[in-house]
């Protein structure tokens, strides 16, 4: 083995993993370089996550993938250097709908 030489990767391939809302807030974390199987899908990719991040394992079925900044789903085959953002279901407001104000902007009525 000669020092100073990359060794060339042939067991897996990197994607960039992005993590929002609860999720970003139980790792303490926006992204992540991830290794990978190179035949992998966004399935596998989500076992992975699991294994590295075992307190959002039990959110990851709830969750909702983009490959690349397009929805995606569990078969879709991943590429070196793809980015992976996964997007958990959001909820807000109370439910109740109150008065509703409308404001005229710029003289349209």
């Amino acid at each position: 083995m000669a020092y100073g030489r990359a060794m060339p990767r042939v067991s897996g391939m990197r994607i960039e993993v992005l993590y929002f809302a609860v999720l970003r807030e139980r790792i303490h974390l926006g992204s992540e370089t991830i290794e990978i199987a190179l035949d992998a899908d966004v399935s596998a990719a989500r076992v992975e996550i699991a294994v590295r991040h075992p307190e959002i394992a039990p959110l990851l079925p709830m969750v909702r993938a983009a490959v690349n900044r397009t929805m995606a789903d569990e078969n879709q085959l991943l590429s070196e250097g793809d980015e992976l953002a996964l997007i958990p279901p959001v909820a807000g407001g109370s439910g109740a709908v109150g008065d509703l104000t409308l404001t005229n902007l710029g003289g349209v009525p």
